[in-house]
């Protein structure tokens, strides 16, 4: 299940200084899309406002046709830093977060191992953070989110702390996840080839106040070296 998120002249400012110009962007149910720029062009915060982190200055955020007001169970988040409580089990620290959802305790394990083991990690489910690898650590934090069974998927540079071969492992799996669920999922990243490689669709932010720069449609096959170099030109990387 997945639902569309719209922004509707967003804008988001801290301390008075604006952050994000107003913004309006689309993202239809079940898309996939990444939202590329350098450090401090808004992109986090775009991802923070649909997450009922961040509130606007102005302009609407909605899921499906609900305004965001806080956040919610219908949104599930990934950092690059994966918050994993180093007391609890790996499947521990995907039941806890089920706790909110008021879900029996059997209901909660069994959504937990579900989750762990459709990441790959179900033999490491009784396993606590200091035993598995970074990567093994992100595959609890994804397992966390998806075991709530979100209808749009957040992620923050997810991967930005992965050694590059890591990295790609997870880039495929999360591909693999998308097609299989069918969730919306936005995608923060300052990596083009991250963005190119993963996504369906590339929004181009930059500037402070952060704007749209591009919005970009990725068709499927081998790597675009022409799409490459327009969003490289966007960003001021050529």
């Amino acid at each position: 299940m997945s639902r569309s998120v719209r922004l509707e002249g967003l804008s988001v400012g801290y301390g008075g200084a604006p952050v994000l110009e107003p913004t309006d962007l689309e993202f239809p149910a079940g898309s996939f899309t990444a939202l590329l720029g350098p450090s401090g062009c808004g992109k986090s915060t775009v991802l923070g406002a649909v997450a009922g982190f961040v509130r606007p200055a102005s302009g609407l955020v909605s899921v499906g046709a609900t305004p965001v007001r806080a956040p919610g169970p219908d949104r599930g988040v990934v950092f690059q830093h994966y918050a994993l409580f180093p007391w609890r089990t790996a499947r521990g620290n995907v039941e806890f977060a089920l706790k909110r959802l008021g879900l029996p305790r059997a209901e909660r394990r069994r959504r937990a191992l579900a989750a762990l083991a459709e990441v790959g990690l179900a033999e490491g489910a009784e396993k606590y953070p200091a035993q598995l690898s970074g990567g093994m650590q992100q595959r609890v934090a994804l397992a966390r989110a998806l075991a709530a069974e979100p209808e749009v998927l957040l992620m923050d540079e997810p991967f930005g702390a992965l050694d590059s071969l890591t990295r790609t492992r997870m880039q495929t799996l999360l591909r693999e996840l998308w097609q299989r669920r069918g969730t919306t999922v936005l995608f923060v990243t300052h990596d083009i080839d991250e963005a190119l490689a993963l996504a369906e669709r590339v929004v181009v932010l930059g500037g402070a106040p952060g704007r749209v720069l591009a919005d970009h449609t990725v068709l499927p096959g081998p790597p675009d070296p022409d799409l490459r170099a327009s969003v490289a030109r966007h960003l001021g990387t050529t």
